[in-house]
């Protein structure tokens, strides 16, 4: 699997930064383990590979990580991670005492990828599919970027590539004990793995999904 790389913070960065090992479970507050719980038994649709991955420790004081894949037999046509972080006493910038933070990526058409409107509308992917499941949330933060390579000399058989990025955070409403429906925002994050991915929405009635156009072809994992 191709992990996504970067640093994101609490609105977005440090979240590459897993120097430390992960926490033992049975120190964490109960919340914290049942929110895990439930992304671990979380069911996704079969496109997306999912596996745990070491998570940041110097965001919170428990930290929980995912990376994901969109694959197409041997391809990744896109990727990324989340990570949930919690912190028992609160937070004053989150608003609560779960976080999730996401770092999303994929390749695009040059042509797509110059589309003036492209960064709103990869933002509205995000907003909008927390919203079709009808979850609740605040102080979302973020931001989308695009980036084009251009090769040349002994590399300039290679055609110009172009990536679009999403590095985002939000604060996830708790619910009966505190604990956030953690499953139903990972099955969200994976609407927009997939979205940004191009595939079609997984549920015929959900015409919200609107496919990205021109993207480029799958890459080689």
């Amino acid at each position: 699997m191709a992990a996504a790389q970067g640093r994101l913070s609490d609105g977005a960065g440090g979240m590459d930064d897993a120097k430390g090992g992960d926490r033992d479970a049975d120190t964490a507050p109960l919340p914290f383990r049942t929110a895990v719980d439930a992304l671990r038994s979380a069911r996704l649709r079969p496109q997306i590979e999912i596996e745990p991955t070491r998570a940041p420790q110097r965001l919170a004081p428990f930290a929980y990580a995912l990376e994901a894949a969109v694959v197409d037999g041997e391809e990744d046509l896109a990727d990324g991670r989340l990570v949930l972080l919690h912190d028992p006493a609160g937070h004053d910038a989150w608003e609560g005492t779960f976080r999730l933070v996401t770092l999303v990526r994929a390749e695009l058409e040059p042509e797509m990828a110059a589309d003036p409107l492209l960064p709103d509308v990869c933002w509205s992917w995000l907003t909008g599919a927390l919203q079709a499941r009808g979850l609740s949330y605040v102080e979302a933060s973020g931001t989308v970027t695009r980036a084009s390579s251009h090769y040349f000399g002994g590399m300039s058989e290679r055609p110009a590539a172009s990536q679009i990025e999403i590095r985002a955070s939000w604060t996830p409403r708790e619910g009966l004990g505190g604990v956030p429906d953690t499953a139903s925002h990972l099955a969200s994050w994976c609407d927009l793995l997939a979205q940004i991915a191009g595939l079609p929405p997984a549920a015929p009635g959900d015409a919200s999904v609107v496919t990205l156009p021109q993207r480029r072809g799958p890459q080689s994992r």
